[in-house]
């Protein structure tokens, strides 16, 4: 293995540069020229070229004929939006990769730094740049497909379920294609108020607005109570085991004495946890192995029930009011 090939910084800095310039887009819209590339992207000219030349090298894009750019399999890719979002150093993308900057004080003090790059911390910055948020929430939201319905082990155990509250749902996605796969069931839909201000079109879209209600709160606060089933995607991960404990104790009072908490993400069936780094910096979280989420779990008033994969490959873990 190349220790200098590990540890270069130039080329994946480059990806970002032509992510954020969408360089791709103007390729795809004519713009193949260098002198066009620079015009239409507000770049100089012979800096970009440098750049693409050397992403050229390693294999994005292609250079079919000296100052003219073309598109190849692996730079097309820079055309779908997720991936953009996850690259754009002017939104969230920008704060991802400047905060492995302080990677090292993360892991000398075994918790996130990110306030030394951004001087607040990750949920805070957020909360005070709107358009960072804004990306963030598009990352996390609709844009990587339509989201996997069969959330449950036990398919016909949605007879029992006539509410579902979605727990740090972001837009709504993932309910939106529930309550669509299942015209029976009711929706909640739980996060900060920002974030579930621009659900409304999403439920909309999905033909199931009239079946969902909306609620703008912290879910550290008291949930909505009564809830057949409280679902938690790709929630628990973002948190250290102090807060991911609080939000599951809320789901365990919220959904007592009969009602269900299902977590999809952030815990593994293997006997090693996945480092998942990326949060570690950003917010201190990680996901767990199946053994530690269960002492979490019981930690805050949860008995896991049931833990296994969907025929998508996901895993699903579910609990029971201990």
């Amino acid at each position: 293995m190349d220790l200098w090939a590990l540890s270069d910084l130039e080329t994946p800095w480059c990806v970002h540069v032509v992510a954020t310039l969408r360089i791709a887009d103007h390729i795809e819209a004519g713009n193949a020229d260098i002198d066009r590339l620079a015009a239409a992207s507000g770049a100089d000219r012979d800096s970009l070229e440098r750049v693409l030349r050397h992403l050229v090298s390693k294999g994005l894009f292609e250079e079919p004929a000296p100052g003219r750019f073309a598109l190849n399999a692996t730079a097309r890719a820079l055309l779908e939006e997720p991936i953009r979002l996850g690259l754009d150093l002017d939104g969230i993308g920008g704060r991802m990769a400047h905060a492995w900057g302080t990677l090292l004080s993360a892991v000398r003090a075994g918790r996130p730094a990110y306030q030394e790059a951004f001087g607040r911390g990750f949920w805070e910055d957020l909360e005070a740049h709107p358009h960072i948020a804004a990306s963030f929430d598009a990352l996390m939201g609709p844009g990587h497909g339509v989201p996997d319905p069969e959330v449950l082990l036990d398919p016909p155990s949605w007879n029992s379920v006539r509410t579902v509250v979605d727990v740090g749902g972001g837009t709504g996605a993932l309910l939106a294609e529930i309550l669509r796969a299942r015209p029976a069931v009711r929706g909640i839909l739980v996060d900060l108020p920002r974030t579930v201000a621009r659900s409304g079109e999403v439920f909309q879209a999905a033909g199931v607005a009239d079946r969902v209600t909306a609620v703008g709160q912290s879910f550290f606060d008291p949930l909505p109570a009564g809830g057949d089933l409280y679902l938690l995607k790709n929630l628990l991960g973002d948190w250290p085991d102090p807060e991911a404990k609080a939000i599951l104790r809320r789901c365990a009072e919220a959904a007592s004495p009969a009602g269900r908490v299902v977590v999809l993400g952030g815990v593994g069936l293997g006997e090693v946890e996945s480092p998942e780094l990326l949060m570690m910096v950003l917010v201190g979280g990680k996901n767990r192995t199946l053994g530690q989420f269960r002492k979490l779990a019981r930690e805050a008033g949860l008995e896991v029930s049931a833990a296994g994969r969907r025929p998508s490959g996901g895993v699903v873990v579910e609990c029971r009011p201990a």
